[in-house]
């Protein structure tokens, strides 16, 4: 999705993104708690310690109160290619606490090993396919050596998150892939040591369930996932 296209949908993204997960019966904030509670948890499987962190496709910022409450001693980097969608953010959380950037040309607005941690959710299905290992690689420019990128996507392989995708306005232009190869491509891109971890098995009437989706992370059934790796 080019820079317009996410400017034109910044103002109504948070209630087009609501009705569209209403079938799980939670709402965008359940989404995004979970993926940076597990970041946190990833970070420690690889033993590395975060005090800068890069979200690329920070949009809004729905994941700002959950940075604050799982890294609160990290300074957190915002960028996006959608000058709104920053502006937005900035509005909901005014203290002055995150750094805002816009991501112009095809570079991502960070000098060399500025992050320990880079974080993308959601967005490498609205960039073209074979634009990603420019990007993945941009990334690991900007990551610190022994530092680790984790990018959160939603799994091709669980027909729910299909049907949902294809019925999202702002995903009219995604194309979802598969774990497996996006691991190929940040191995191209210089990564390594990847790992994949599948996530949000059981919908909020089965939440009973979801103490069990930690021993669940190998089912390639879930309705997102996340791969991980190590800035060699």
């Amino acid at each position: 999705m080019a820079q317009a296209e996410f400017d034109s949908v910044a103002e109504d993204y948070d209630s087009q993104h609501r009705a569209n997960i209403a079938i799980t019966g939670e709402d965008p904030a359940f989404f995004s708690e979970y993926k940076i509670a597990a970041l946190r948890g990833i970070a420690a499987s690889y033993g590395t310690r975060v005090d800068r962190i890069l979200d690329f496709g920070s949009g809004i910022g729905n994941s700002i109160p959950f940075f604050r409450r799982f890294f609160p001693e990290a300074r957190l980097i915002c960028t996006d290619t959608s000058a709104r969608s920053l502006e937005m953010s900035q509005e909901r959380f005014p203290d002055g606490r995150e750094d805002y950037r816009v991501v112009a040309g095809e570079a991502v607005p960070a000098p060399d090993s500025e992050a320990d941690l880079s974080f993308s959710a959601c967005v490498f299905h609205h960039i073209p396919h074979e634009e990603h290992v420019h990007w993945l690689r941009e990334l690991r420019r900007a990551t610190r050596p022994g530092g680790i990128i984790s990018i959160f996507e939603h799994n091709p392989l669980n027909p729910l998150t299909v049907r949902a995708v294809n019925t999202c306005p702002f995903d009219a232009n995604a194309k979802l892939i598969r774990a497996s190869e996006l691991v190929r491509r940040l191995e191209e891109a210089g990564w390594r040591d990847a790992s994949v971890r599948y996530h949000v098995f059981f919908p909020r009437a089965l939440a009973a369930l979801r103490p069990l989706e930690a021993r669940l992370e190998w089912c390639p059934l879930g309705a997102q996932y996340s791969v991980s790796a190590r800035h060699p």
